[in-house]
């Protein structure tokens, strides 16, 4: 099937990929029972699995993995001697958040200007749809093998599928794994992801006193914890700038990527007018090539409510995302040194670790790279573009691990309009016909390339 077929095909689906895109956003998947029915969850599995049945993969089931989700798991058998394809996605979603800042229902797959709104329209029911529509506009003209998952509760990080593929390496080996749940970089601009940022995450306590004693009585000598807090709290930022400044860790790296144009991130991000963006050098060094610190939260007396008294406890939860080939242990070593080193006056410190991610950097020199890079120049009419992503995918690390000589390709529909994980989520439906065909035209010009 040459190129123009193809692009009709692709073309001529799109009808069916918004029918499927309606009736998969309209399933309230969100993978926390406290909040959403289970059955939910299960409903969506059950339409992955039916769909991808339909399009000709074998044995899909339902497996349930350690947190208690369900992974929607296939395969095709490649032909003699062809390389094999692992297609990667999730079906779980974000709850709405704020459902009165959406203009349109959350579960109600609705268009305007041009783009399709609701809850993960983009991020990943989005993905899936690309995923079904490749595969219908090749039918039985498939080259390669192909593996299929479809995740749970990734939204929740829980990480059920990570500990699966631990469990089954042998279900996910393949040559080339597709993890699509990124995107590009601007419509119209055809892009992998090729590194994610790793996390340190640590909530730090300050001790003063024995207990809240009388501002008027004794403020002044009488050490404030809150305070003493804020004080290191303010070390881990340039009082100017705003660069993360954490003591031992290199803060200066430049991404040789893809750009982030300041004024569309100001934009994608919803700042403030006015107010200007922390640190120095490019968005994008700051966003994927150099540590990044956050405060999440603090425990402390609210403003209603507050005493006249001096606090004698608070404490702060604090997220450091570091850039590609940063240690996570280093990385926790530095930053737990650094503020129990930035209290001041001798006040009690505790650190407790709550969590670390290894960051990811993919290998772009091997045959799937050349091939996608091929089918986006065929599509877009430009070269692949690489980018980076500020979040971080831990079943990129599994799965590396698990298959350390297959190529790891992030791609997808989830461009930054999408606004995925907020209200008013939507995607650009010629972005999944455009990413259909790019998928298509991959999966069938790999073999060759392998």
């Amino acid at each position: 099937m040459d190129d123009t077929d193809l692009a009709a095909r692709v073309a001529g689906l799109m009808p069916r990929a918004r029918a499927d895109l309606t009736e998969l956003v309209a399933i309230p998947s969100v993978a926390d029972p406290r909040q959403y029915p289970p059955e939910k969850c299960q409903e969506a599995a059950q339409w992955v699995a039916d769909a991808f049945t339909e399009v000709g993969l074998k044995a899909v089931h339902l497996a349930r993995t350690p947190d208690g989700s369900h992974a929607v798991l296939g395969h095709r058998p490649p032909p003699p001697g062809a390389p094999t394809v692992l297609l990667y996605c999730h079906y779980d979603v974000q709850p709405p958040l704020d459902e009165a800042a959406w203009t349109t229902e959350p579960f109600t797959l609705t268009e305007r200007d041009g783009r399709w709104y609701g809850r993960g329209a983009a991020d990943c029911k989005g993905n899936i749809v690309m995923h079904l529509t490749a595969l219908r506009a090749l039918g039985d003209d498939i080259p390669v093998g192909i593996r299929f998952v479809a995740e749970g509760s990734e939204e929740q990080g829980t990480g059920g599928l990570e500990q699966y593929v631990a469990l089954h390496p042998e279900q996910f080996t393949a040559d080339a794994l597709l993890v699509c749940d990124t995107g590009n970089a601007a419509v119209g601009v055809g892009t992998a992801t090729i590194t994610l940022r790793g996390l340190v995450d640590v909530v730090v306590s300050v001790g003063t006193l024995d207990g809240e004693i009388h501002s008027g009585m004794f403020g002044g000598p009488a050490p404030d914890a809150l305070a003493a807090l804020i004080q290191a709290l303010s070390t881990l930022r340039d009082p100017s700038t705003g660069d993360t400044r954490i003591r031992g860790m290199d803060c200066e790296g430049t991404w040789d990527g893809v750009g982030y144009d300041e004024r569309q991130f100001r934009t994608d991000a919803g700042v403030l007018n006015g107010v200007e963006l922390t640190g120095t050098g490019s968005v994008a060094d700051r966003l994927w090539a150099r540590p990044a610190v956050t405060v999440l939260g603090i425990d402390c007396p609210p403003v209603i409510g507050s005493a006249a008294a001096v606090p004698h406890t608070a404490r702060a939860r604090v997220s450091l995302r570091i850039p590609p080939d940063a240690d996570p242990a280093f990385a926790l070593d530095a930053l737990t040194r650094h503020l129990t080193e930035a209290v001041p006056w001798n006040a009690r410190v505790s650190i407790e670790t709550e969590g670390t991610g290894a960051p990811f950097r993919a290998d772009t020199d091997g045959p799937a790279y050349a091939a996608l890079d091929a089918a986006m120049r065929k599509v877009y009419g430009k070269p692949l573009a690489h980018q980076g992503q500020g979040g971080s995918i831990p079943l990129c690390n599994v799965l590396a691990g698990t298959c350390p000589q297959a190529e790891i390709i992030l791609m997808g529909v989830e461009e930054p309009r999408c606004l995925i994980h907020a209200p008013n989520e939507s995607v650009d439906p010629t972005e999944i016909e455009n990413m259909a065909l790019v998928e298509a035209v991959f999966l069938r010009d790999y073999a060759r390339a392998h």
